[in-house]
């Protein structure tokens, strides 16, 4: 028997451990499980190339729980560690990264999630127990190893009369951590953490058909069939999936291995996924990895189910910020690395080489697979296009590489239900909608129904208008504008139509200067409204006599403040602004200008509601009292 002191500076380091790692104090049954993992593992290479002469067997990792005794035992069936191995990684090697790891780290409060990094993993154990006891065989022709701390300097190491070959951790549950002694909460930690471990995980037992028994089936005298009852038989209960399809090439796997896996890591998510991408690369780093597109139409917020990052197929964390690009963290999924520790800082990874190519290489593939599936099937991709639009219009703004690649591929809809590349677009639309000071228009509409008779009288000239309706689509035009001084974007309802696409030829006014002079203030007064600003335009004569516009520039602004982007932030809410169009060849402008002055004012109160009726800007009591008006005119 052996006693003594592990050789330590700061006094009494285990209650720091626990009061400082507190908040993560869950994570010490992945590490311990981690470590049984890494130690039969380890122990399956040496036997493959001839170093440790045993067999691996049925090797597990088995997790029990004894309320009674109040401890939580975790055993694996690996290397197993000799005294002297036990006396060196246990009290000299990891005890100096632990204390390596509080010095560094005690003061700091945004380093919590660093332990396993700084070699702590076997230390953890005492943020939940008060006492813990190892119990090892090696692999190796050696006695058995007892050791044994209760949560101070002091530990005892002595021989053990185990005979079977691994490692035994047996935690003594502290009072303020009982929890851990609960079924459902160990089940839970499982599954969180180890539900794709590499080694099997034994929880218990469960009872399963015996698959070796086949039920008989007796008819009774009146010909009635009974069939008994499957027998029944006790099997371990094993929690994880030690083959998961990240892990697997993708040539082995078929379309509905991957739908299967996809309903195996989001059981609760009801809808498929669109098309998957995986990630297999081992130059510059070793990465695998299955990501999925989720049908996210206009929903900007993130998914509840997030994409899950592992390390060597243990759970690490589901906040991806700095390894995933934000515009791909809408995605689902499995990232695995073994390059990434398993417990790392936000600042670690955002100034990590190998995480920031990572990032980059996520980025290629994805775009690669988007323009692989464009190309291969066009109709299909078409199909999906507004399931995946804000993904890939969000990586457009936000990456630059990516908007590159994704102009080749990201599509622009008409409200025709025709879809064009960026370069179709302007090739398709060049020579009608360049208007005559060269500027090529592209126009678009955000809502087909609010804008239906702006649409109209576009699509009447010839003129294609797009239907973008996400909710960063005026950030995104910015950036294509930015490219070519000469393509405008402009929505279909930011001004008459003759006016948005100007061309040589002006339509003349039927109203003279003198005349339009004197009716606009007549049309001011009656309006009496500071938002809207009065303009007098020669159009068709057949065209609507009032019709109300947003000007593109604070249109797209506001929309840009709503996003918060464009460097709108903290400027207040922009207030609302727009143009009354008075098309002054309308037969009822003309009436307005020669009526009395009552008359006037009726007509003008009804044409203008009727525009903003058409603009859906009618509301409460000025409908109220349009309606009134509207039947009074009838009777």
């Amino acid at each position: 028997m052996s006693k003594g002191n592990i050789n330590v500076s700061v006094e009494n380091i285990f209650p720091l451990i626990k009061k400082f790692l507190y908040s993560d104090h869950e994570i010490f049954l992945r590490e311990l499980i981690s470590n049984g993992t890494d130690a039969t593992t380890k122990l399956k290479h040496l036997i493959s190339i001839g170093e440790a002469k045993t067999e691996l067997g049925d090797a597990k990792i088995e997790i029990s729980i004894d309320e009674k005794a109040k401890t939580l035992t975790i055993k694996d069936q690996g290397l197993g560690m000799t005294l002297d191995e036990v006396e060196k990684y246990i009290n000299q090697i990891a005890f100096s990264g632990a204390e390596e790891f509080l010095e560094k780290y005690k003061d700091d409060k945004n380093e919590t999630g660093v332990i396993g990094h700084f070699g702590l993993g076997f230390y953890s154990a005492f943020m939940v127990a008060n006492k813990v006891e190892i119990i090892t065989k090696s692999f190796k022709d050696a006695p058995a190893a007892h050791w044994t701390c209760d949560g101070s300097p002091e530990y005892t190491l002595v021989e053990h009369d185990k005979s079977d070959r691994g490692t035994e951790i047996v935690l003594h549950i502290a009072e303020d951590s009982t929890e851990f002694l609960e079924e459902g909460k160990i089940r839970g930690l499982l599954t969180k953490y180890n539900r794709f471990n590499q080694v099997p995980i034994k929880f218990g037992t469960k009872e399963v058909n015996d698959p070796t028994h086949e039920p008989k089936t007796t008819k009774d005298k009146d010909g009635k069939e009974t069939t008994e009852p499957h027998r029944k038989i006790t099997v371990d209960d094993i929690i994880n999936n030690t083959d998961p399809a990240w892990t697997k090439k993708p040539a082995d796997l078929e379309d509905e291995d991957y739908a299967n896996f996809y309903r195996e890591l989001y059981p609760m998510q009801f809808e498929e996924s669109l098309f998957h991408i995986h990630l297999n690369v081992d130059y510059p780093f070793n990465l695998t990895g299955i990501l999925f597109f989720p049908k996210l139409t206009q929903n900007l917020d993130m998914q509840k189910d997030k994409i899950q990052l592992y390390q060597n197929q243990v759970f690490v964390t589901d906040n991806v910020e700095g390894i995933v690009p934000d515009f791909l963290q809408m995605l689902k999924g499995v990232i695995d690395s073994p390059d990434i520790p398993l417990n790392v800082s936000r600042s670690y990874l955002q100034a990590d080489g190998a995480v920031k190519k990572i990032s980059g290489y996520i980025t290629k593939k994805v775009a690669d697979k988007l323009s692989s599936l464009f190309k291969k099937d066009r109709e299909d991709f078409e199909k999906k296009w507004n399931d995946i639009k804000v993904i890939i219009e969000y990586g457009m703004l936000s990456e630059d590489k990516f908007f590159d690649k994704a102009k080749k591929f990201a599509l622009y809809p008409t409200v025709a239900d025709t879809y064009f590349t960026f370069d179709e677009l302007i090739e398709k639309t060049k020579e009608n909608q360049t208007d005559k000071d060269g500027n090529h228009v592209i126009l678009y509409a955000s809502n087909k129904d609010a804008q239906h008779s702006y649409i109209q009288d576009a699509t009447a000239k010839g003129y294609e208008v797009l239907l973008l309706d996400s909710p960063i689509i005026s950030h995104l035009m910015q950036k294509l504008e930015g490219g070519d001084a000469k393509v405008k974007f402009t929505r279909v309802d930011s001004d008459f139509i003759d006016n948005l696409i100007k061309k040589d030829e002006a339509t003349i006014s039927k109203l003279s200067d003198e005349e339009k002079e004197k009716l606009k203030p007549v049309l001011e007064g009656a309006i009496n409204d500071s938002a809207y600003t009065v303009q007098l335009e020669a159009m068709d004569s057949s065209a609507q006599p009032f019709i109300i516009t947003v000007p593109e520039f604070m249109r797209r602004m506001k929309e840009m403040q709503a996003t918060g982007g464009g460097g709108m932030m903290g400027m207040g809410n922009m207030p609302d602004m727009y143009n009354l169009v008075v098309n002054t060849n309308n037969p009822l402008v003309s009436e307005i200008l020669n009526a009395d002055e009552d008359k006037q004012k009726g007509l003008i109160s009804q044409a203008f509601d009727l525009a903003k009726l058409s603009q859906n800007l009618l509301h409460g009591e000025e409908l109220t009292n349009f309606i009134k008006r509207s039947y009074e005119l009838i009777k």
